[in-house]
């Protein structure tokens, strides 16, 4: 079943978006290009001039999919990675890369004629601007193929995901209906150093996109020492290497931790429960201790908060790209492919590095 939410609660969020992409469009490509909705996506992107598109994929097929539901390919760009003129380029690099790891390729030209290594590829090198995948394909696929051919940011020390949810309709859903989460898609159980990393990271994106100083919630079933458990101290470890790692590299972020999910949403309750610290308003990220907690809260808050979900995000790596699920809907696609435009627009001011 494909996720259903009303599309006019993202428009807040989204309008800005496209607004930003519509003085500087990016070319965004898609790894999954054979889908009747990246297809329609593409061909919005093109009428609301955001975006340059590339699909992967099988050129016959996919035109012949839009001629059948009368979609225009007027701007949209067809590679096909095997009988592409940059497939040698492509592999002649990722034969440099491999020398450098000391690993041996037995096949280049059948590696990087592979969907989501072309794509990506092409992201790492400057032929496109990011890079959406994961409506047609595993999880371990995209992540497989950022993985291997996208240079890693080396600060982070593990690749994490990032979900951003709107929900204006729900009571103290952020400060302004919008919620960062990580990490609900990658790290199982993620160490004191990778929670430290996942909140500056996630902080940083926050900041970025809400143009301001966001405040950053280490979760946890304790707040400030209730439960003494292993958890709850690794939490509060997280949380003090996180304020120290965002001190020194000059950061604007308020971390707090650990804190129970009420504490860090519901100010009436970190009222009751912290009587002596300063009122706060309601966290704008939230980092889970674990895989579980990030990824059972998604869903939830998804198909039963009814929230707009765009993501995940792939945090972590040199260049923007993004991983949605297979039950995506246009919407998510949409909306995704404006955050990832967005990213490559103030790439300098994230990650310190040009275009």
């Amino acid at each position: 079943m494909l996720e259903n939410h009303p599309q006019q609660e993202a428009t807040t969020f989204t309008s800005k978006l496209y607004a930003a992409l519509r003085k500087s469009p990016k070319r965004i490509v898609f790894a999954d290009g054979e889908d009747i909705r990246v297809i329609n996506v593409a061909a919005r992107m093109v009428a609301m001039q955001i975006s340059v598109p590339i699909l992967i994929g099988n050129r016959e097929k996919i035109y012949a999919m839009a001629q059948e539901a009368s979609i225009s390919m007027v701007f949209i760009s067809v590679i096909e990675p095997a009988k592409s003129s940059d497939l040698k380029l492509f592999c002649d690099r990722i034969k440099k890369v491999s020398r450098f790891q000391n690993r041996v390729l037995n096949d280049p030209e059948e590696l990087m004629s592979r969907p989501h290594n072309y794509a990506a590829m092409m992201v790492q090198y400057g032929h496109a601007d990011g890079m959406i995948a994961g409506n047609a394909s595993l999880p371990s696929s995209v992540f497989r193929a950022t993985m291997t051919m996208m240079k890693p940011l080396p600060h982070v020390p593990k690749i994490f995901g990032a979900m951003i949810l709107v929900a204006p309709h729900l009571p103290n859903f952020g400060h302004e209906g919008i919620l960062f989460l990580a990490d609900c898609g990658v790290i199982p159980e993620p160490t004191v150093e990778e929670l430290a990393a996942i909140a500056v990271e996630t902080g940083k994106l926050a900041y970025y996109f809400l143009d301001r100083k966001p405040r950053v919630a280490m979760l946890s079933h304790s707040t400030n020492g209730s439960a003494p458990t292993h958890s709850a101290k690794k939490m509060a470890a997280a949380k003090e290497l996180a304020r120290m790692k965002a001190r020194d590299a000059g950061l604007e972020l308020t971390i707090d931790g650990e804190v129970q999910a009420d504490v860090a949403i519901d100010p009436s309750a970190a009222e009751l429960k912290q009587p002596n610290t300063a009122p706060k308003n309601a966290a704008d990220v939230l980092v889970f201790p674990n895989l579980d907690a990030g990824n059972i809260s998604l869903k939830l808050l998804q198909h039963v908060g009814g929230a707009q979900n765009y993501g995940q995000l792939i945090m972590g790596l040199a260049r923007p790209a993004a991983q949605v699920p297979r039950t995506v809907t246009e919407e998510t696609l949409l909306g995704t492919a404006a955050i990832v435009g967005n990213e490559a627009i103030k790439f300098n001011q994230l990650f310190n590095q040009p275009h």
